[in-house]
């Protein structure tokens, strides 16, 4: 007997779908408390939420963005940029 992770699956997105509007209520009071806490740093509270919102919408829909940018690698995934080689 092992676990049917399409079928946790399919769970997790039934309860996405009927309770999405709930969800994006949290995410607005998440970010008023963090503004509220720090100030300071609002445009990035902002930035965070705004993208919270957008993996909710999409992934509200059906779609699967994967771990990373547009579907692409994680953190933990291959890096741009300047390499030191010894």
């Amino acid at each position: 007997m092992g676990i049917n992770f399409d079928e946790i699956k399919k769970k997790a997105q039934q309860a996405l779908d009927q309770n999405a509007d709930k969800i994006e209520s949290g995410i607005d009071k998440a970010s008023g408390f963090a503004k509220s806490r720090f100030g300071q740093h609002s445009g990035k509270i902002d930035n965070v939420t705004g993208k919270a919102k957008d993996f909710l919408h999409k992934n509200q829909s059906g779609d699967d963005p994967g771990p990373g940018p547009q579907g692409g690698p994680g953190p933990s995934g291959p890096q741009s940029g300047p390499t030191s080689q010894p």
